[in-house]
């Protein structure tokens, strides 16, 4: 693709696909692919020149920088900045969420990076978690969507929404243009998934998503105190009860203003190889007069290091909704002090741990019924299958009631309620597959046990190789789905942490300690029953003799 070699496919979107691509001097960009219905005539390619023409004022190190771009080429394509790490969206689904510190770092790094853009005119218009790239612990603003680009009428009308339900702000939903502050409930979202893992406004259909956010049914539980306020104030439904961006650094980063002289501007026609303008993939809310081809010349202009102005260049007025919002310059963080330093770098815990984790609980809970049939066959048999039918009830209760949740497209205070009114329903519902699965798993055991009889194992082995026959028949047998989807759910959770994940370890070791034990010291129990099955005085000794 022009001068740049793909090596491998990033990101998809309605608007282009994103490569991993190599320059012929061996530097990585992110090459944006557009498709042919975006910009597939020489209108379209004006309007895409114009608009990456006025994002070159955009400066920042919270946003990603345009190495290149060509919207004449037999392709149009546009070269940014590679930055190889996590989305929020997928560091919150594979860590979790962010807290203390980086959280405070994340929010305030995201408004600096949508206050850089708004000081000269532009909107992003599709902040969300997929679009905010973390760079160790410091986001790094994108935008895959062209969202500029995507309000042409020719899309549209073919039916086109522009952004991502849940993070689209109320009077976007309305039918009214896009303003700062509809940028800053986008933020607001964003953030508040980043603290608690879980979308503000739930799941489920995209109508009932939109429709709790034009009432403001958002949850917030789990948003530290700290931020709470921030956050709450700028989901609210009202625009113009959300606060500036200014206001909420002041928030998030109490600090004094820095303002540095600017630097001399660059001789006309001299360029640095070193310095590129940066831009984030958004795309401005109105074109400039300027000339269209300016920002693809062979050599960038030099890129200021100085903060943007307050005001646009002259001759570029900005429109009135940056006006409204925008209070001053975008100011650089303060140097650090010996009283202000950054939190320490984020730091992923170690490579491989709980999966290890995950792995001893379940196989110890594999070794708890096995162990437990050895030393108490009748009993263990018993309680493997009141167990069984308790998960099972679970797991169409709670089907059940996010079913419900799905369906209505929001929670409701009745939930929890009507969940245990419909339980007994769903025990008896539980019942038949329970008992299935149990017959099923005990014929697998009686079998092996039948395989056991010619050879020399004691009772105790013997015992051991039917209960972990019995163990495993029931984890995969018919209808146990029910038992492992469960059962995984609360592995997973106890080990999201590693001292969680430790603990679950340790309770279940001395769980298999205790039978053990008893069965090395005791022998095996055949309570309720008097002895072993082939004596005279139990039931099947009865019946053989």
């Amino acid at each position: 693709m022009g001068p740049y070699r793909l090596l491998a496919k990033i990101g998809e979107g309605g608007m282009g696909v994103v490569h991993l691509g190599q320059g012929v001097d061996g530097t990585r960009v992110a090459l944006k692919v557009l498709r042919p219905h975006v910009v597939g005539d020489d209108e379209g390619r004006e309007r895409l020149a114009r608009e990456v023409a006025s994002m070159r004022r955009v400066r920042s190190p919270r946003i990603a920088e345009v190495l290149d771009a060509d919207p004449w080429g037999p392709t149009p394509y546009i070269a940014t900045r590679y930055v190889p790490g996590l989305s929020l969206h997928q560091h919150v689904r594979q860590v979790g969420p962010v807290g203390g510190d980086d959280l405070r770092h994340l929010a305030a790094g995201l408004a600096e990076a949508l206050l850089a853009v708004h000081s000269v005119g532009v909107l992003h218009r599709d902040i969300k978690p997929s679009n905010v790239l973390l760079e160790g612990r410091s986001p790094v603003l994108i935008d895959f969507g062209l969202a500029r680009l995507a309000e042409d009428p020719r899309l549209t009308v073919t039916g086109w929404l522009l952004g991502t339900p849940g993070y689209l702000a109320p009077e976007i939903l309305y039918g009214d243009d896009a303003t700062v502050a509809s940028d800053v409930h986008s933020w607001a979202a964003t953030v508040a998934l980043a603290a608690t893992g879980r979308p503000p406004y739930g799941r489920g259909p995209a109508v009932a998503i939109m429709d709790r956010v034009r009432r403001g049914e958002h949850d917030l539980d789990g948003v530290p105190p700290e931020l709470l306020p921030v956050v709450a104030s700028a989901l609210a439904p009202d625009p113009q009860q959300r606060p500036s961006l200014p206001a909420l650094l002041a928030d998030l980063r109490p600090r004094p203003a820095v303002s540095p002289a600017p630097s001399p501007a660059a001789p006309p026609g001299r360029h640095d190889s070193q310095d590129v303008p940066t831009m984030p993939f958004a795309l401005a809310t109105a074109g400039t007069d300027g000339d269209a081809t300016d920002v693809f010349d062979a050599a960038p202009a030099t890129r200021r290091l100085d903060p943007v102005p307050e005001s646009p260049a002259p001759g570029r007025p900005a429109p009135p909704q940056v006006q409204q919002a925008a209070r001053g310059p975008y100011m650089q963080p303060a140097p650090p002090t010996a009283s202000s330093q950054e939190p320490a770098p984020w730091q992923p815990p170690p490579a491989g741990l709980p999966r290890v984790q995950r792995g001893l609980v379940l196989a110890g809970l594999f070794a708890l019924v096995a162990v437990g049939f050895a030393f108490a066959p009748y009993l263990a048999l018993a309680a493997f299958g009141v167990v069984t039918l308790a998960v099972q009830t679970w797991s169409w209760t709670q089907e059940s009631a996010q079913d419900r949740v799905w369906r209505r497209g929001g929670r409701r205070w009745y939930d929890a309620t009507l969940a245990v009114v419909s339980a007994p329903w769903y025990l008896l519902v539980a019942t038949g597959g329970t008992l299935l699965l149990l017959v099923w798993a005990a014929a697998l055991t009686f079998l092996v046990g039948l395989g056991l009889l010619i050879s020399a194992l004691p009772v105790e082995g013997h015992l051991l190789v039917m209960g972990t026959a019995l163990a495993f028949s029931a984890w995969w047998g018919p209808g146990a789905r029910r038992l492992r989807t469960p059962t995984r759910r609360a592995v997973l959770l106890a080990t999201r942490r590693p001292w969680t994940g430790w603990v679950a370890v340790g309770v279940v070791a001395l769980a298999v300690a205790g039978p053990a034990f008893l069965l090395l010291t005791q022998g095996v129990t055949w309570e309720p029953q008097p002895g072993p099955p082939w004596r005279s005085e139990t039931m099947l000794g009865r019946l053989v003799g």
